[in-house]
């Protein structure tokens, strides 16, 4: 006879003398695993099996075109249970790494994309957008009040109180934050110490323009809300603050229809205000029941005084835009939500080009246009907006965009040179604004705010272009 004689009805494999045993267990394996209830014999192979080796290749070829060595394919082979005996007779290789070897080359390289990543900076749409009303809402105290003062007397003293006030609560609310990264409990004895001793210091320096009178009362009620909001704003709890404020949006919701009169234009603020200390105060208590980090270093006074002069510096611009035009303040305020948005988009398509691009010229470029889309986004809805307060639009984009180039520097960390530049600004149009130099008030804010933004852009492009502040 010229070979084996098949002992299976149908035929069998053409070099396999088998005995096929009774097993009717189901189960799954590879299909070029030999049968488990197969006896087999096998004769002596001169070379490798090709059409054999072609088989397994085609069958492991997503999980062998990824390999980078053979190594790794031998591995995978070892990891599927193929013995020394089975490569031997079956495809005809003396050992794992020769079939190994064999599929590496067979198998084209294949390098599949990671699965996309979660964005670490996805913005919470609802709390930035809220987190802007909340800046505008305190401004309905002064639409209530307006027929009680005399806004030519008592402006000096409020707008001293607010400037400082606005300084104060930029720097606690870094060095709360500082805090925070230790523990919420810190974090909170940061701000049951800061924000009553705020609150004094400018109501004291308010005192000065208003010669003691009483509207030094309204400047402590102001400072005594600027620090009970910021301390919730800094904790997360915006919907207390909005809850707290709901005294205010009853009242100036009911002033275009009905008259409230005078007790009521005073009371609602005056609750107002009382709802929002007693929410701060419970908050603070909930914050101080936390156990204390055992250990933990206090920041430096000095890191938090660069973002307490950009809050300075801020309150002037706006102060001095506010002069000219009232409802660009109003406009500027609401915005503040949507910057802060995109703050956390920037953030995140940064670290998307981070993973996009292989070259530091290619991530600069793509840094420079994500700056620029985000500042076109925000400047964009602000162009209508001025045209309908009738506001002058190159004054408002040019001071809405230092604004958010500054806040976008002290996000990274660069506080000292946004803080520099906005002071060189507020100080350089105060002055002109002041002692009626030219080129005239109507040309120093936009003039100061166009320079500052160009340097601010150059800083965040110089500092923000680079991977290392995105790693």
């Amino acid at each position: 006879m010229s070979g084996p004689i098949s002992l299976e009805p149908g035929g069998g494999e053409p070099d396999t003398l088998a005995i096929r045993l009774a097993d009717t267990r189901p189960r799954r394996r590879p299909r070029w695993a030999l049968d488990d209830t197969t006896l087999a014999i096998r004769l002596p192979r001169h070379g490798p099996d090709e059409e054999a080796v072609s088989e397994l290749a085609a069958e492991l070829a997503d999980r062998i075109g990824p390999a980078v060595h053979p190594y790794e394919v031998a591995a995978l082979l070892e990891a599927e249970g193929l013995s020394a005996s089975l490569i031997n007779e079956r495809y005809g290789h003396p050992n794992l790494f020769s079939l190994a070897s064999a599929l590496y080359e067979r198998v084209p390289r294949t390098f599949p994309e990671p699965a996309p990543a979660a964005d670490p900076w996805r913005p919470d749409t609802l709390r930035c957008l809220l987190r802007g009303v909340l800046f505008a809402l305190p401004g309905l105290a002064y639409l209530l009040t307006a027929p009680l003062w005399n806004a030519g007397g008592h402006a000096p003293a409020l707008i001293v109180a607010g400037l400082v006030s606005w300084a104060w609560g930029q720097a606690l609310g870094h060095r709360a934050h500082l805090r925070m990264a230790t523990g919420r409990r810190e974090a909170g004895r940061t701000l049951l110490a800061g924000a009553p001793a705020g609150a004094a210091v400018a109501t004291a320096i308010a005192a000065l323009p208003a010669d003691g009178g009483p509207v030094t009362l309204v400047a402590a009620a102001q400072s005594a809300y600027l620090a009970a909001a910021g301390v919730l704003l800094v904790l997360g709890r915006e919907r207390l603050l909005l809850a707290a404020l709901s005294p205010l949006l009853t009242g100036a919701a009911a002033v275009p229809w009905w008259e409230p009169g005078p007790t009521l234009r005073a009371g609602l603020p005056l609750l107002a205000l009382l709802a929002t200390l007693a929410v701060t105060g419970w908050v603070l208590r909930g914050a101080l029941a936390v156990p204390a980090v055992a250990g933990a270093a206090r920041p430096r006074l000095l890191w938090s005084l660069p973002y307490g002069l950009f809050g300075l510096s801020a309150g002037v611009l706006v102060l001095l835009e506010g002069r000219e035009e009232p409802y660009a303040v109003i406009v500027l305020t609401l915005s503040m939500g949507p910057a802060e948005w995109l703050l956390y988009r920037y953030r995140g398509l940064s670290v998307a080009a981070l993973r996009a691009t292989a070259t530091p010229a290619g991530f600069l470029l793509r840094s420079a246009g994500i700056l620029g889309l985000c500042l076109l986004a925000y400047l964009a809805p602000l162009l209508p907006a001025a045209l309908l307060t009738g506001a002058d639009p190159a004054a408002l984009l040019l001071l809405a965009a230092v604004l958010w180039t500054a806040l976008l520097l002290q996000a990274f960390g660069a506080a000292w040179s946004s803080a520099g530049i906005c002071l060189t600004a507020a100080g350089g149009a105060g002055a002109v604004v002041l002692l009626q130099l030219p080129p005239g008030a109507a040309l120093a804010l936009p003039l100061s705010c166009g320079a500052a933004a160009l340097c601010l852009s150059a800083c965040a492009l110089w500092l923000l272009g680079r991977p290392a502040p995105h790693a």
